[in-house]
């Protein structure tokens, strides 16, 4: 069975133009249209929906709202952020949304999406693979592209204290700030110097941020970071027989 997917939008094009988009898509079905957030509530209460298309920015609530009313519920739909507006992405993920798309985006950028949404991978999963021989010698940029608004800020590595997996992006820990990539881990350990340790699955370090090691009742380590929240940072039990090599502990 196709699933089932409410869009959400104040715009009536922009409604019309994604139920048209996802006309391409047979593993989906438009069975519901909301103009607000009160109006995409009482629907999501009252019908069982799997998947819902959710702008930001509507009279009378957010999508953001309207997200974390559905956190709680027994069985919540997969949500997809579709709004003209890429400064909320780190809040939307935060909220477990599956993608955030910034319009105009095509079908080819909306499969992607759907897909993702529908194939129900492992939450922040990412093979626990090395990047290919010689690439973190051969192709390190050292500066990774961050959007704020309409501007692209390029935020040099030496100030990324560590970084997090979130579903295909990432979300890098500054100094005092938290903001999202369109970068995987894997490729932010492939664009990123040596001093960047892959501590985890889902955490590359800065070995030069590193406050403290503690060790956990499993025989792993734990890292506290130099960052303005002390953030803690698991290391695998394999990642920290090799960080102990390294570190010549």
């Amino acid at each position: 069975m196709p699933a089932r997917c409410l869009i959400v939008d104040d715009e009536a094009p922009a409604r019309a133009e994604l139920r048209y988009l996802l006309t391409q898509f047979d593993q989906v079905q438009v069975v519901g249209e909301a103009t607000n957030a009160e109006e995409a509530l009482t629907l999501l209460r009252s019908l069982s929906y799997d998947l819902v298309l959710l702008d930001i920015r509507m009279p009378g609530g957010t999508g953001l709202e309207v997200a974390a009313a559905l956190r709680d519920s027994p069985n919540p739909p997969k949500i997809i952020f579709t709004t003209a507006y890429p400064d909320h992405a780190v809040d939307a993920f935060d909220l477990e949304a599956v993608d955030y798309l910034v319009k105009p985006f095509d079908a080819e950028r909306l499969g992607r999406a759907l897909d993702r949404a529908l194939s129900n991978p492992p939450e922040d999963s990412e093979p626990d693979q090395p990047p290919p021989s010689g690439a973190r010698q051969s192709d390190p940029l050292g500066r990774i592209p961050v959007q704020h608004g309409d501007r692209t800020v390029l935020v040099d590595e030496s100030s990324i204290v560590y970084a997090t997996a979130a579903r295909g992006y990432s979300y890098l820990q500054l100094a005092n700030e938290r903001v999202l990539v369109s970068f995987s881990l894997n490729e932010l350990e492939r664009r990123l110097g040596r001093y960047f340790f892959r501590a985890h699955r889902s955490h590359l370090v800065n070995l030069d941020h590193v406050r403290e090691l503690i060790p956990d009742f499993k025989g792993a380590l734990v890292l506290v970071m130099n960052d303005e929240r002390r953030s803690r940072v698991e290391v695998s039990r394999r990642k920290t027989r090799e960080l102990r090599r390294l570190l010549g502990m």
